[in-house]
């Protein structure tokens, strides 16, 4: 620290570098002479600075200025002098040696009382941030919030199920009865393509709103900061930087902001293999799918096994992770990580409520978008016969258009416990949005089941029932809460009567395998846990990592879906289970 330059006459202090990086800084500030319109802007050694740190903006207005182009020659030629000495550190090496003088400062300025309490923040800090203890208190953390979405939101998923199977498809009925239209193909497309694969998906909004109101508590109260900083150790292992944390925890609500968010990582070999883990985080769109199969096959331990499936995405990208680092990314270093931890505070109901239905909103906007558009194309396909007897809207599912490409699918799946025609068509359109998988085999088993004659009812009675139902609802879920928290908390509840869909399915899925359902419906989920993402995802990944890494991680997510169901499937025969 000195005064001695008479540049900075007018600054009573100002920071000095070591001697290498302070050489260059002093020969960057003299080579700011031959651009004067910067200078007149800019002090010529603080814009040397943000030069040495690679300010693109500023370079590019050098470059722009008269005389830039002598600067940024010399510019060129420090930065290479500092990368032998620092690597690629230079910009952290004036990071920290500016904290250091701020630091010292402090020292010398500010005075301490002899005995120093820990504020509230560092106490909590001492704990969930702990070298060994922080991973653990984390993964603790994300069970508790799945076993509060599964449990919490269960009764209200049944609600909304009675209200658009019910009330909901006898207003549509009716009203195209009204028309002139009940009873043709109209109300077949309405009935079995858009209620049935939209509101097949609709179901699933308490689970989401439950999941997406944990994550705004830990949020806007400042835990995830600390999850962050307590990943960074493993990101390390994975050979990523500290930052690569944060696209992955954005991959827990979507893979496609997780990707783009890539970005804010400067190295391109750190974006690309965080481009390619970012999917195996599994993203809320797949929640669904496991709530609806975990609840048919594994009714006691629904949520366990939602929070296993979480928890394997993870595992899964930690190994692959390894991998890559020690085969395409081998000669890569990780940066350190530097990042300012925020004091805990109390979340506002105006913040936690912004949060959860910005992301809902999100999720509602897609179903009746490309989950209808989708759900319409499935309906059109199934409607259409391509074999056998039957006129278009009025034929059997495996005669038609959709059976017969699904069914030429299925054997690819059939050594994974689930190759029946109607997993297989799932499985595809979820190409297109992972909900999408429930919508199609909500219209597949919609079509194929019997329909009972629907008692005549008013739409006054209708209302009634829909608000009565709801009460019941939240009358089940405040009582289920003692048990949440305390008694149940190993999901020991009674298995509740399945829905004709559930019921469908677990007949389907005892067929395909042979009578070892629930195996079978296990591997389904960590094949829908690890495969291809959607389309949108897709298309981010080429625009972020390039066309080859692009089609590397579709193949590659694909082959290891599979082998990974293969495993479940196969390895549990082999040892008894199921």
């Amino acid at each position: 620290m000195t005064t001695a330059d008479p540049a900075y006459a007018d600054s009573p202090v100002y920071v000095r570098y070591e001697p290498d990086l302070e050489t260059a800084i002093t020969r960057l500030s003299a080579a700011m002479a031959s651009v004067q319109a910067l200078c007149a802007i800019y002090r010529p050694r603080w814009l040397a600075i943000q030069l040495l740190e690679g300010d693109d903006t500023l370079r590019a207005e050098v470059e722009q200025a008269p005389g830039g182009a002598d600067v940024l020659a010399t510019l060129d030629t420090l930065s290479t002098d500092l990368q032998a000495i620092y690597g690629d550190d230079v910009d952290v090496a004036l990071t920290d040696q500016r904290y250091q003088f701020a630091h010292n400062l402090v020292q010398q300025v500010l005075t301490r009382p002899a005995t120093q309490s820990l504020t509230v923040s560092d106490k909590i800090d001492k704990l969930v941030t702990h070298r060994w203890l922080g991973i653990p208190i984390f993964l603790a953390l994300m069970w508790v919030v799945f076993k509060l979405t599964t449990d919490v939101a269960g009764p209200y998923l049944d609600w909304v199920d009675g209200v658009i199977g019910g009330p909901l498809t006898n207003w549509v009925v009716a009203l195209l009865g009204i028309v002139g239209l009940g009873g043709a193909w109209v109300e077949s497309l309405f009935v079995d393509g858009i209620i049935a694969g939209v509101g097949g998906v609709l179901v699933f909004i308490p689970v989401l709103m439950s999941l997406y109101l944990a994550l705004a508590l830990l949020e806007d109260s400042g835990y995830m900061a600390r999850a962050a900083f307590v990943m960074d150790r493993l990101m390390r292992t994975l050979g990523l930087h500290g930052k690569s944390f944060l696209p992955m925890i954005v991959g827990f609500g979507c893979s496609v902001p997780a990707i783009y968010a890539t970005r804010t990582l400067d190295n391109e070999k750190d974006r690309i293999l965080t481009g390619l883990l970012a999917p195996f985080m599994s993203c809320s769109a797949r929640l669904p799918v496991y709530i609806l199969i975990a609840a048919i096959f594994f009714p006691v331990y629904a949520s366990s096994v939602v929070f296993g499936l979480y928890l394997l995405g993870i595992v899964v990208a930690v190994l692959l992770g390894v991998a890559l680092k020690w085969s395409l990314f081998k000669n890569k270093e990780a940066a350190p990580f530097i990042m300012e931890l925020p004091p805990y505070r109390m979340p506002t109901l105006k913040g936690i409520w912004f949060h959860m239905w910005e992301r809902t909103s999100h999720f509602v906007q897609k179903a009746w978008s490309i989950i209808m558009i989708t759900s319409i194309v499935v309906w059109f396909l199934m409607a259409t016969p391509v074999r056998g007897a039957g006129a278009f809207a009025d034929t059997e599912i495996d005669n038609s258009a959709f059976g017969a490409v699904a069914g030429a699918i299925a054997p690819v799946f059939a050594p994974l416990g689930f190759g029946s025609w109607e997993a297989s068509g799932a499985l595809t359109t979820g190409f297109i949005a992972k909900e999408v998988v429930v919508s199609t085999l909500a219209q597949t088993y919609a079509v194929e089941e019997t329909e009972e004659a629907a008692e005549a009812t008013t739409f006054v009675a209708d209302l009634t029932s829909i608000g009565a139902s709801f009460i019941a609802a939240t009358v089940d879920t405040l009582k289920s809460f003692p048990l949440i928290i305390g008694v149940n908390l190993f999901d020991a509840e009674a298995e509740e009567e399945p829905t004709a869909l559930m019921g469908a399915l677990r007949t389907s899925f005892e067929t395909a395998s042979g009578g070892h359902g629930a195996l079978a419906g296990l591997a389904f989920l960590v094949f829908v846990l690890l495969y291809t993402p959607c389309m949108v995802a897709v298309a981010a990944a080429r625009q972020e990592l390039g066309t080859k890494w692009m089609w590397f991680s579709v193949v590659g997510q694909f082959v290891i879906a599979w082998v990974a169901a293969l495993i479940v499937f196969q390895g549990g025969l082999l040892l008894g289970i199921g």
